[in-house]
């Protein structure tokens, strides 16, 4: 199977930046889609940003301009650069991905989940 771990949340004022690390292991033949998601109390999950092995990048509105993630495949491993911060963007911040394990049959793709960081943004 494929394991996710995140890092580098924490407490920033407004203004300020925090970068996001997910870093997937395991038996990992291919990963196509890596992406964050956030979930801040009260609400429903939602997408942060997400990007293809290609490169090709998709924003929520409420973070263009403002968050860049990028990804470096030969490390299996997504960032999520985050400036600007608002206290809006207060959440638990969850890493995932599709990806193909060597554990499955050839080709079967599966949706992974990290264990989410918390990011807290207050003055």
């Amino acid at each position: 199977q494929v394991q996710l771990v995140e890092s580098g949340g924490g407490f920033v004022q407004p203004g300020g930046s925090l970068r996001l690390s997910c870093a997937a292991s395991g038996n990992i033949f291919s990963i196509s889609v890596m992406g964050w998601y956030r979930q801040a109390p009260g609400k429903e999950r939602e997408l942060v940003a997400r990007i293809i092995g290609g490169g090709l990048t998709d924003y929520a509105d409420f973070v263009k301009g403002r968050f860049t993630i990028s990804r470096d495949n030969a490390k299996n491993t997504v960032y999520l650069q985050m400036n600007s911060l608002k206290p809006e963007d207060t959440a638990v911040y969850y890493c995932n991905c599709d990806a193909v394990s060597l554990s499955d049959r050839p080709g079967y793709t599966r949706n992974y989940w990290g264990q989410g960081t918390q990011v807290t943004v207050s003055s």
